[in-house]
């Protein structure tokens, strides 16, 4: 089994491409008006509207109110520079960046829906091992 695609499903998609286009970026592929992707070396982010929930089958219509039980997470090189950066993006920060006990410096965002978003460096011996 290979894990292939994370697919954000968001109201409002054109709001939020852009905002994952400036917070990692990347250049979006668009698809249709209702479905883009970021391609990175290691996975897809899909993002969908709505709209794109019906086509599974279902009149059920997913409505994004913040997803607070996932995280999506990003390795980036140096996290205090980015937070830097990222701040100049959203004032939707939720933790500054944090060395924690598991060995990786963490800055914890939200995207426009709510969708948490960690940027984290391996900082610690161990966790610079892990990710080598």
């Amino acid at each position: 089994m290979k894990l292939a695609s994370l697919r954000i499903i968001t109201q409002d998609i054109r709001q939020s491409v852009q905002f994952y286009e400036n917070v990692t970026n990347l250049t979006a592929r668009w698809y249709t008006e209702d479905f883009a992707e970021f391609s990175t070396n290691s996975i897809t982010i899909a993002i969908g509207s709505t709209q794109t929930m019906k086509m599974f089958g279902g009149e059920q219509q997913a409505v994004s109110e913040g997803h607070n039980n996932t995280i999506i997470e990003f390795m980036v090189s140096d996290v205090d520079r980015e937070y830097e950066r990222i701040k100049t993006l959203t004032d939707r920060i939720i933790q500054e960046p944090t060395t924690m006990p598991w060995g990786n410096r963490s800055l914890l965002f939200s995207d426009p829906d709510g969708n948490l978003i960690n940027f984290f460096t391996p900082v610690s011996a161990e966790a610079i091992q892990k990710f080598s």
